[in-house]
């Protein structure tokens, strides 16, 4: 059984597709990173998986449920958490307030002190408000907010876009380790190389479509992909 599995997936914003049939699966405790140009339909792809595409066609499964048809917030509840690389946090909320209004945690208690110990950064200024967090804590706090409830499968939407060069690094390790503990990732990430280094296998896109995919260290290793889409 895969634990997400995307077919011919289309849609966009307008009358316009920028997704043109993309298919996909997701193993459990597997990552699966995402990659392409600019304009390639990444994050679009994850807004459609999320739920959050204003025009789609396709399918998306849960491991063997549909949830095509679901809202978001019915998604995350069947255990699709999402972290999308903008308005991601309550502003006005404190960090600790930010976790506490995620619905569905059956300890709230222990499982707000778990992403504490998981992001320590927050765990210093956990009665800060998320509007003075840098971007990076933010996004902290963003990843923290979609693992409050131990979803099974997470999409992951630029989660480094913000972070300075001394966190990269450990983000992916931190991805990395999610998966390690069982939990099945969809990486949408612009850092290819080191997004596949920490990955099972890859795909890029293409004007919305799967240009290449397969094993992350058969992608990193080709020429074509490096040539025209990771950067030499």
């Amino acid at each position: 059984m895969k634990a997400l599995t995307v077919e011919n997936l289309r849609g966009g914003y307008s009358e316009v597709d920028i997704l043109n049939g993309v298919a996909l699966q997701l193993g459990i405790a597997e990552i699966l990173v995402v990659a392409g140009t600019n304009g390639a339909g990444k994050s679009t792809l994850a807004k459609a998986v999320a739920g959050l595409l204003p025009r789609v066609s396709g399918k998306v499964s849960l491991g063997e449920t549909d949830i095509t048809r679901l809202p978001a917030e019915r998604r995350a509840r069947a255990g699709l958490g999402y972290v999308p690389q903008v308005a991601n946090v309550f502003p006005s909320l404190t960090i600790v307030e930010n976790l506490a209004v995620v619905e569905g945690v059956a300890d709230r208690a222990a499982r707000t002190e778990a992403m504490l110990t998981m992001f320590p950064a927050l765990a210093e200024r956990r009665k800060s408000r998320a509007g003075s967090l840098s971007g990076g804590e933010r996004q902290q706090l963003a990843f923290a907010r979609a693992l409050m409830t131990e979803p099974p499968v997470v999409v992951l939407d630029e989660p480094t876009a913000a972070l300075s060069p001394a966190l990269v690094g450990e983000s992916f390790e931190r991805i990395a380790r999610l998966a390690k503990s069982g939990t099945s990732v969809l990486l949408i990430e612009q850092r290819a190389r080191q997004a596949l280094a920490i990955a099972h296998r890859g795909m890029i896109l293409d004007g919305g479509k799967v240009a290449m995919e397969g094993p992350a260290q058969d992608l990193l290793a080709d020429d074509r992909a490096a040539r025209l889409y990771l950067g030499q």
